[in-house]
């Protein structure tokens, strides 16, 4: 299937995606934007849209051909921290509303979803809890216009596996699952104990699309997860997000990552021979990195 984002993408046909370039970070290009270091931006959908739209926007310019939405934190269990979890659907559908726009038919979007905050492993919430705050993020990122959805930076099977069920049957837009892995050279495991294998088979019998990691470590780290994956059965297309090296912080609490944009061009066809299939960045990285 040829790389052609007017063509609606199903659960059927997405296996058939030709190796796609995603877009990089969101949250340090909104503290270029005038973001503090850790603040939550999710409500900049409603409050300050223009700006999510750059973002958004210089990712297609940059040549990215996958980009995320602004609503990592927009699920209402982690929106009950900020005291606002009735936003949670309006947030939600509205990022994916901005990102569909600065697509403009160049590329696809991909609704991002990140962790609730609370470890079902640990008891802190329920399974049926993390099924419809994603049900609900689901719903809504269809409504935007979404393509696709990325479960992200994952540690937690539990909470994962519970997520996707919840998109699944809220939806029928593809979605896949995506964990971070701990920093090292060759750690393959989340912080939770789930390595590649395990992440792999969970995603496969609940019905992914995808699935792979991200975060967690700069972008050369992730060519023997991608191997891992891909040994781990072949059957799911890989999805690699890493960051721009490890982060550095600067006198004022701001984060800074130093890998430069030539690391991510080095480190493509390893990734691809690895058996990655999207490749973008996490942290750190800018449209410069993606362009690259």
């Amino acid at each position: 299937m040829p790389f052609d984002p007017a063509m609606k993408l199903t659960r059927d046909n997405f296996k058939n995606l030709p190796p796609l370039c995603s877009d990089g970070a969101w949250g340090t290009e909104m503290q270029r934007l005038g973001a503090e270091p850790g603040q939550m931006c999710d409500t900049w959908n409603t409050e300050f849209p223009e700006k999510v739209l750059s973002v958004a926007q210089s990712y297609v310019d940059a040549g990215a051909q996958i980009i995320l939405t602004n609503t990592f934190n927009s699920n209402r269990v982690a929106l009950v921290r900020h005291g606002i979890p009735e936003l949670a659907y309006e947030l939600t559908r509205t990022g994916a509303k901005i990102s569909r726009r600065a697509a403009q038919g160049k590329a696809y979007v991909f609704g991002s979803i990140g962790p609730c905050g609370k470890m079902v492993m640990m008891g802190e919430i329920s399974e049926g809890e993390v099924e419809e705050a994603a049900a609900e993020q689901a719903r809504a990122m269809a409504e935007g216009g979404a393509d696709a959805i990325v479960i992200e930076t994952q540690t937690d099977l539990m909470e994962a596996e519970a997520s996707a069920r919840g998109c699944l049957a809220a939806c029928d837009l593809p979605v896949g699952i995506s964990f971070t892995f701990d920093s090292g050279k060759g750690n393959s495991f989340t912080m939770m104990g789930v390595d590649p294998e395990q992440a792999y088979n969970m995603a496969r019998r609940v019905g992914a699309s995808f699935v792979g990691a991200n975060c967690g470590a700069g972008i050369e780290s992730f060519v023997h997860l991608a191997s891992l994956f891909s040994k781990a059965g072949g059957e799911l297309p890989v999805w690699i997000k890493g960051n721009a090296g490890l982060p550095s912080m600067s006198p004022d609490g701001r984060y800074f990552y130093s890998a430069p944009p030539e690391l991510y061009s080095g480190v493509v066809e390893p990734l691809l021979a690895a058996g990655a299939h999207f490749i973008g960045g996490c942290c750190g990285s800018n449209p410069a990195h993606i362009q690259a």
